[in-house]
């Protein structure tokens, strides 16, 4: 009995100094105290003001530079069409033949009466000339002197009326064969052989249009109009130094026509519909790339802003009222909200018209930790290290 006793006292201070080292093993090390964190960084690009060209992009449409509608100006039977259709054409060719019988007996008529008029005036031209002898040694009347000169200044008349008429026939005769009025491409025929045609008929034969050179007609609001001139007056915009403004162009598919054109004038009024003003630009077109009735837009070069201020889009904020807003570092190193006033975007970035100066930090990077009032360390654009998410550890 003794025996057990001392075992079961032995088990159990055994079990009691293994719980103590355990229960002291589990005990944990104070933590390490972690230094203050200094101000947190921002990537931020300086104001630097540059010399740029304005431009305004504006849709437009293209059309010929020059145009002409084939009419008849005298009736009759279409004997001959003498072009192919979408072919290039010369002033002067010929493209369709009327029927001309009766003009060719009209004009035969009239060089007869012409050749009766020219006899008649021979016969009376003498007669005056011998009265005009016979009365200066009163072998006649005054009276019959006089009307013999009268009756050759009738003769002479009716000549010029007959000269006339033959002129007239002429003209109606080469009418019958209508020619290109200027060289061009010429579409399709509204006509085929044996068609009636009238003279000055409304509804063209056929249409030349030159393609060597295109208009392009874009509009702009008179409102913008007037702001570029109070910024050119104020000196805010200066011009180009050309005479005449450059224009680019970019193609309904959204490329770059790779040739440049001139604005050539703006219409003098307003159309009242839209409010807008209707300016005409010329582009070369060797290649025929251009073709009347594309609608394309037109870059504008509006004038040269000597101290321009450029803004990166991903920097400007809106406040509640809608206003442009970016965060820059002020004085001490603190977050400062700055309202700007932008005019348009250019590239990614915003022109910017109020509000910055030269030397201002704006904040690009960092914006969740750049509150307005408190202090930052600024660092130049794209030097902050790339924040990446902790992956989870693999499990064994």
């Amino acid at each position: 009995m003794q025996i057990t006793y001392r075992t079961t006292l032995l088990a159990s201070c055994g079990i009691l100094a293994i719980s103590i080292l355990v229960s002291g093993c589990d005990k944990k090390k104070p933590a390490a105290q972690m230094p203050p964190a200094g101000p947190p960084e921002v990537g931020v690009v300086t104001v630097q003001p540059q010399r740029m060209a304005i431009t305004t992009e504006l849709s437009g449409k293209t059309a010929s530079f020059m145009v002409a509608e084939v009419r008849p100006q005298v009736g009759g039977i279409i004997q001959k069409r003498l072009f192919t259709e979408g072919s290039d054409v010369k002033a002067g060719q010929a493209l369709y033949q009327i029927d001309p019988a009766t003009y060719q007996a009209a004009f035969a008529s009239a060089k007869a009466a012409e050749a009766k008029a020219e006899a008649n005036l021979f016969s009376v031209r003498l007669k005056a000339g011998r009265y005009q002898e016979l009365v200066k040694i009163n072998a006649l009347s005054q009276q019959d002197n006089d009307d013999a000169q009268a009756a050759l200044k009738q003769a002479e008349a009716d000549v010029a009326s007959a000269r006339a008429v033959v002129e007239t026939a002429r003209i109606n005769l080469a009418y019958t064969k209508l020619t290109a009025p200027i060289s061009g491409r010429i579409g399709r025929s509204a006509v085929t052989d044996g068609a009636l045609v009238t003279a000055s008929q409304p509804a063209a034969l056929a249409t030349i249009q030159q393609l060597g050179s295109m208009y392009v007609d874009v509009t702009q609001s008179s409102a913008e109009l007037l702001k570029l001139k109070q910024n050119r007056a104020s000196g805010m915009l200066k011009n180009g130094g050309a005479s005449q403004a450059q224009v680019k162009l970019v193609l309904e598919d959204g490329s770059l026509y790779p040739l440049t054109g001139i604005l050539n004038f703006s219409e003098v009024t307003v159309e009242q519909s839209t409010g807008s003003i209707t300016m005409r630009a010329t582009f070369p077109n060797p290649k025929q790339t251009l073709l009347p009735g594309m609608f394309v837009r037109a870059i504008l070069e509006e004038g040269i802003r000597e101290q321009a201020i450029l803004v990166p889009q991903r920097g400007v904020t809106r406040n509640p009222k809608g206003e442009a807003m970016v965060m820059v570092v002020g004085a001490e190193e603190k977050v400062e909200p700055r309202p700007i006033k932008v005019v348009q975007t250019i590239g990614e970035n915003w022109l910017v018209s109020e509000g910055l100066k030269a030397g201002d930090r704006i904040i690009l990077e960092g914006l969740q930790k750049a509150r307005p009032g408190t202090a930052v360390k600024a660092v130049p654009f794209g030097a902050l290290p790339a924040t990446t998410t902790p992956q989870p550890a693999a499990k064994k």
